[in-house]
């Protein structure tokens, strides 16, 4: 058991990746974001984040009684979650699964209130213990990452960026 909650903790040695687990990975979390929308549906996407999210808390605590820390660096597969949580919105009411654009600045929207973790996400963090604290507060970055992500795509005609189709 240690070693599967290692294994998937770590989203198979992906979170031993320098510098900046965490980019590493939100990056393959983005990379397989694509092909599970494109080639099997977003409500694949759907269950892999309630998935994810679910074994996460499981392989999350493993992986701190074994390590003896919290939230190590080294667990990523809350990235995963909070990459994927922060998709969903956009991929329910716009017609953009095919671009690549979409994924990348989705990406960066989750990295952004991930590594900052404005309040309250920050204090959750903090305060909830083992793998729900783990879990939780990247699922909550995901929330303003996802608003944040709305709002460029909306407001792309006002900036001049132009992200879709």
């Amino acid at each position: 058991m240690p070693l599967l909650a290692r294994a998937i903790a770590t989203l198979f040695g992906i979170g031993f990746l320098k510098p900046g687990p965490g980019t590493w990975g939100s990056l393959a979390a983005a990379i397989l974001a694509f092909p599970i929308v494109n080639y099997l549906g977003i409500w694949w996407l759907v269950a892999g984040t309630l998935l994810v999210s679910t074994i996460g808390i499981w392989a999350a605590e493993g992986y701190e009684r074994l390590s003896g820390r919290h939230d190590p660096k080294e667990v990523v597969i809350d990235e995963v979650a909070g990459q994927w949580l922060t998709y969903l919105p956009m991929l329910f009411f716009a017609d953009i699964s095919f671009d690549w654009r979409f994924y990348a600045l989705g990406f960066a929207c989750f990295r952004l209130f991930d590594i900052l973790k404005p309040w309250p996400i920050r204090t959750v963090d903090q305060q909830l213990p083992g793998g729900v604290g783990t879990m939780a507060d990247d699922l909550l970055a995901a929330i303003p990452a996802a608003f944040l992500l709305w709002g460029l795509y909306w407001g792309q005609s006002v900036i001049g960026f132009y992200l879709g189709a």
